[in-house]
Parts: structure tokens; C-alpha cells; sequence
């Protein structure tokens, strides 16, 4: 398959799920993104246009990020963390969005790992 129709089909795929997906106060939308050698993952209020937490492998209060790298270990890590963030911030529950990732691997660790760190999906 072409690069150009990958990106395509990875952008109208991006669409589909943000048109099903909306993030309030009481239930704010956990967005992940993964780039090549990152993973961001942040708490948004659509209605506000806010962003309430993030965290990221690149952020300062995440310990180790010299060894964080964009792969499933990592994203167990950051799930976690993640998770953390939200709960000293008062969210509970979310609404997971995946962006145009597909659910597996390295994206599915990061999910297990916030919800075994208490996030309600």
C-alpha cells in the first residue's frame, strides 16, 4: 500500500473515531498520540476547549525519560502515570481516544496499565 493512502485512510480512520468521541468536565477525553520516538497522552475538556493533564515521555515529572521510548514497556509507564496525573487532578473516568491508531500493542498496554491504575473507561 502506498504511503499517501496509509495517511489517508490513517486520517479519515482519525475522523471516524473523533466524531463518536467527545470529552466533558465529568468525563474528559483521554487523547494518545505516538510518534516515532514519543508517547503523549492527554486529559481534554471538548466543551471548555481545556486541557485539565498531561503527561508524556518527554515531560519533566516523568522519572526515567532518557529510557522512555515509543514501544509497549513505556507505554505501561506511562499509562500508569497517566492515570496518576488524573487522579491527583480529580478524574476518575474518561473516554478513551485512540486517534488512528488501531486498539493493539503498544496502545492496548498503555489502556490495561491506566486502568489497572484505577482510570474508569
Amino acid at each position: 500500500m502506498r504511503t499517501e493512502q496509509k495517511r489517508r485512510l490513517a486520517i479519515r480512520r482519525h475522523w471516524r473515531v473523533r466524531k463518536k468521541v467527545s470529552g466533558t468536565s465529568a468525563r474528559p477525553r483521554m487523547s494518545v498520540c505516538f510518534t516515532n520516538k514519543n508517547i503523549h497522552v492527554q486529559f481534554i475538556d471538548d466543551v471548555a476547549g481545556v486541557t485539565l493533564a498531561a503527561t508524556s515521555t518527554t515531560s519533566k515529572a516523568t522519572p526515567d525519560r532518557d529510557k522512555l521510548i515509543a514501544n509497549a514497556d513505556s507505554a505501561k509507564t506511562v499509562g500508569a502515570l497517566a492515570a496518576k496525573s488524573a487522579l491527583d487532578k480529580g478524574i476518575s473516568q474518561v473516554v478513551f481516544d485512540r486517534g488512528s491508531a488501531r486498539y493493539h500493542g503498544k496502545l492496548k498496554a498503555l489502556a490495561d496499565a491506566a486502568r489497572e491504575a484505577g482510570l474508569k473507561f
